[in-house]
């Protein structure tokens, strides 16, 4: 079974620092293919914050600062992939579905990859920063702590 991970939220903060909030739950992506054309001017106010720190949520395509690794059943799979096939050609103008779809697949390999290694409730954050060969990601890994993330998250606490 691969694994994936999902938006979770500590406290009502993303929906002050993103133009649009992923949902608690949904399951995302790194999403950094959005920035692929953007320079130091387009990193402003909120689309600064979704640049540097937002994974993308794939239903909402809203933005959010943590995700947690989880399963994700294969059924799944098909079906995300073809609503990233389908933002492809909407909002960034691929010529049709059938030209989508591989490089939807190849950001949702990218993206199970990264979560292959990681135990179940592990917190993972994304940074990213313009370079002279592009946009440059990298992760922090949070481990899940003894108690369950449902503790944690009323707790609203990385420190506790």
């Amino acid at each position: 079974m691969m694994k994936l991970a999902r938006a979770i939220h500590f406290d009502e903060s993303d929906t002050r620092v993103y133009h649009s909030p992923a949902r608690t739950g949904e399951w995302c992506i790194s999403g950094g293919f959005e920035f692929s054309n953007w320079s130091e001017a387009d990193l402003t106010g909120k689309q600064r914050q979704a640049f540097s720190n937002g994974w993308l949520g794939l239903e909402t395509f809203g933005r959010v600062t943590f995700v947690a690794v989880t399963q994700i059943e294969d059924a799944e799979r098909d079906v995300l992939i073809d609503a990233l096939a389908q933002h492809f050609v909407e909002i960034f103008g691929a010529p049709d579905l059938e030209t989508a779809r591989p490089v939807a697949a190849d950001e949702f390999t990218q993206m199970v990859d990264l979560c292959e290694d990681h135990h179940a409730n592990t917190l993972l954050t994304v940074a990213r920063e313009l370079t002279e060969a592009g946009v440059r990601e990298t992760y922090r890994v949070i481990e899940a702590q003894d108690a369950g993330l449902e503790q944690f998250a009323i707790h609203g606490s990385l420190d506790e």
